[in-house]
């Protein structure tokens, strides 16, 4: 949905659209184009084209009828795109509209009053569905002391329970990682956090193996670090850091998570309290462009949750409303006159 998205919005708004699927992800975009062809898409009006970011994506950026760009993906390499328009700025025909949705480190805070079997489902189904590798995934934790130990024992055992395998088989929770620079990018991360005695433990999971196809099991790290790297750095894997807050102190933690992160794309709290949950809120107002209350970080429901967020994690102009496809227009305001003045002299310059 999120690549059919970024081509399709320009194109309701009337635009005609490069389309540059990320190289991991041909064959599902051929299909999408597929789809809108078979449903009477003219030609010409999304053109699909794959290849490397420096064979396709650089001409696009250097043509001077460029007028937008639609993008989903890494930080990094939306940073250098903004880049090279903005060295580009004087050659362009008009100012390119610049939409991004990049990364996250979702969160998700519990208050002392929360619901110990809900919270822990939101861990567990937020951090490992799709191998924790959607830009929504709950990759950091914050826990009150007095219900850790609950939450632990429950939260190891729903994680042991996890099946893997082939995504074909439904009776399937987890599969692999999308390719082998993921696969090597999240293990690096577990690596480190394993030699990281005095920051971290591996509470669960940890293992990896990309024999046959590149499986990454669903981890949870203990963080003592509250910014540790694991903590702060974004992941996009299957793995779950955990930091245990001194009950009393809810409202230093908050101001924690709310700095602890350059990201602020999702995030949920959970609590029983509602008066505390409405400060939690309002603490926590520019940590996550979508926010959910007892609910997983994840799994914005298309037409209802407009999607994006703030900070690193893009424009936040909400993929799914009218706010993204009002991007995509150049108003125009027309007046007309009915009755024109014939003398220019106003009423107020006449003799007296």
């Amino acid at each position: 949905s999120i690549a059919g998205n970024l081509p399709t919005a320009p194109a309701l708004m009337g635009n005609t659209v490069v389309w540059k699927p990320a190289s991991s992800a041909v064959l599902s975009s051929h299909i999408i184009m597929q789809i809108l062809q078979e449903a009477g898409m003219p030609d010409g009006v999304i053109n699909l084209v794959p290849g490397r970011g420096s064979q396709v994506g650089n001409p696009v950026i250097a043509s001077p009828d460029l007028a937008g760009v639609h993008f989903t993906g890494s930080t990094a390499v939306f940073q250098g795109m903004w880049r090279q328009i903005g060295s580009n700025i004087d050659s362009y025909g008009c100012y390119p509209r610049i939409v991004g949705e990049t990364g996250g480190k979702d969160f998700i805070f519990a208050h002392p009053s929360s619901d110990v079997d809900a919270l822990v489902t939101a861990m567990v189904r937020g951090a490992f569905e799709y191998q924790g590798q959607k830009c929504s995934a709950a990759s950091r934790a914050y826990i009150p002391s007095n219900l850790w130990k609950e939450v632990k024992k429950k939260l190891l055992e729903q994680v042991a329970s996890i099946t893997m395998g082939d995504v074909t088989d439904f009776r399937t929770f987890m599969g692999a990682v999308i390719d082998q620079g993921a696969y090597d990018d999240i293990k690096g991360f577990i690596d480190r956090a394993r030699k990281a005695k005095s920051e971290c433990r591996i509470i669960a999971g940890g293992n990896c193996d990309d024999s046959k196809g590149y499986f990454v099991e669903p981890t949870v790290i203990e963080a003592k670090d509250p910014l540790m790297e694991t903590m702060v750095e974004e992941i996009f894997g299957p793995v779950l850091t955990v930091y245990v807050y001194p009950e009393k102190d809810l409202l230093k933690t908050l101001r924690l998570c709310d700095r602890s992160s350059a990201y602020a794309l999702t995030g949920a709290i959970f609590g029983q309290d509602r008066a505390a949950l409405i400060r939690m809120k309002d603490e926590l107002e520019g940590t996550a462009g979508n926010f959910y209350i007892n609910d997983k970080p994840t799994g914005a429901v298309v037409g209802q949750q407009p999607f994006g967020g703030s900070r690193a994690s893009g424009t936040n102009d909400k993929a799914g409303s009218y706010l993204n496809l009002v991007r995509w227009t150049s108003p125009r305001t027309v007046k007309e006159t009915f009755d024109p003045p014939r003398a220019y002299p106003y009423p107020y310059m006449s003799d007296r």
